[in-house]
């Protein structure tokens, strides 16, 4: 049986979820002119996202009798996440950023105390690697796998260096730097083989390609919103596997999320007690690992993009890509441009290396494009706005 369409309002304009048209350009505040394939970095916010952003602010800055209650926010986001990603709400805490979850993770995971190895590799987001870099000075030992010549990291490579001493293996589904994408379920598989469990870094993937929690078997993974799930910087999901809470990835941080009552015993009105504040602690990932205060112009964002993303549908953003991503390899090839990104990747990150001098970030610039240039390194990466004529401004600039 088809599945009836559903209608959801973006800003001003419907959305058909059934038909969506690429590419998306009305539903964001692009400046004319400008080519922006930067979404890797920091994806622009849709019009449906400053929208509640906006009225979010205006009930902070012109406060009511009624304080503004986010608890429903929080309610809608976390089930659109799971429902996103294959999970439960209640294997989901809000985090400020990946970088939190990961250390949650290998805190929790009693590393490098509790003994063993942790086995990553180069293309792993630097930000984990320099925080098990550091660890080492504590005993942690640290086995690293490297990329290949095409960018890719061998899941045999993986296999010779995971063994029964692993606790924990830690990859990013979809590399930063050049878009290699992981066969996330036969790490996993490798890594159970052998006693260890996985932590996966998605920020690079989730909403941009599709990921599946229970299919990959992914212990713990963690993204922050303001890339692929179009929200902004300050809020982001830590999955934890539902059997592995607090049973196996421990409590280590507390604040007044842990418990959902608070009993007080030193007004003239409570009843007594041996301390002032009695409680006991709430289940589910949020109770467990979740602190203080969150983000909450950032949760409305999500309240607005998450949806969006679901009718869209990440399958058909990740088809809409390909064709860009194809000609931009091609084209660019052709002018020096030397692909970093493994054939066949399907993920939204294009990466190349260029000979040292040529003025790209100049060239871009005056084009009027928002791409990542490094030293010898330019990363493209388009999204649900962009259509060939951007392609073709690109390749114009730097041919």
């Amino acid at each position: 049986m088809a599945s009836a369409a559903v209608t959801v309002t973006l800003g001003s304009r419907p959305l058909n979820a059934m038909a969506p048209d690429f590419p998306r350009k009305a539903d964001f505040l692009l400046p004319d002119g400008l080519v922006y394939m930067n979404s890797a970095y920091a994806h622009p916010l849709s019009r449906a996202a400053v929208e509640a952003m906006q009225a979010y602010s205006l009930s902070r800055a012109r406060p009511s009798v009624e304080l503004f209650d986010t608890a429903a926010a929080v309610h809608r986001v976390k089930t659109a996440y799971a429902a996103l990603i294959n999970a439960t709400a209640e294997e989901l805490a809000f985090i400020p950023n990946t970088s939190t979850g990961e250390n949650l993770v290998v805190r929790g995971l009693g590393i490098p105390g509790s003994g063993g190895n942790v086995v990553t590799d180069a293309l792993h987001f630097d930000g984990a690697i320099l925080h098990l870099q550091a660890l080492q000075s504590q005993g942690l030992e640290l086995r690293m796998a490297m990329p290949t010549s095409d960018g890719r990291i061998e899941l045999s490579d993986l296999d010779r260096l995971i063994d029964r001493d692993t606790r924990l293996v830690e990859v990013s589904s979809v590399a930063m730097y050049n878009g290699f994408e992981h066969d996330l379920r036969a790490v996993c598989e490798l890594a159970h083989s052998r006693g260890a469990y996985v932590y996966a870094d998605i920020i690079q993937g989730v909403g941009a390609v599709p990921f599946d929690a229970r299919t990959t078997g992914v212990d713990f993974a963690a993204a922050s919103g303001f890339k692929w799930l179009m929200g902004d910087f300050g809020l982001g999901f830590l999955y934890v596997r539902a059997d592995l809470i607090e049973r196996v990835l421990r409590r280590t941080t507390f604040g007044y999320h842990s418990a959902p009552d608070i009993e007080t015993h030193f007004q003239p009105s409570d009843s007594p007690g041996p301390m002032p504040f009695t409680w006991e602690f709430g289940t589910g990932a949020g109770a467990t690992y979740e602190v203080g205060s969150r983000a909450a112009a950032s949760l409305m964002a999500l309240d607005a993009s998450l949806p969006y993303l679901r009718q869209l549908g990440v399958d058909r953003i990740q088809a809409w890509r390909q064709p860009l991503l194809q000609t931009l390899r091609t084209e660019l090839g052709q002018h020096g441009f030397i692909p970093v990104t493994p054939p066949g990747t399907t993920s939204p990150i294009l990466s190349f290396t260029f000979p040292a001098g040529r003025p790209v970030a100049e060239r871009l610039k005056r084009a009027h494009i928002n791409a990542r240039v490094g030293d010898r390194y330019l990363r493209l990466s388009p999204s649900v706005f962009n259509e060939a004529a951007d392609v073709g401004r690109v390749i114009e600039a730097l041919g």
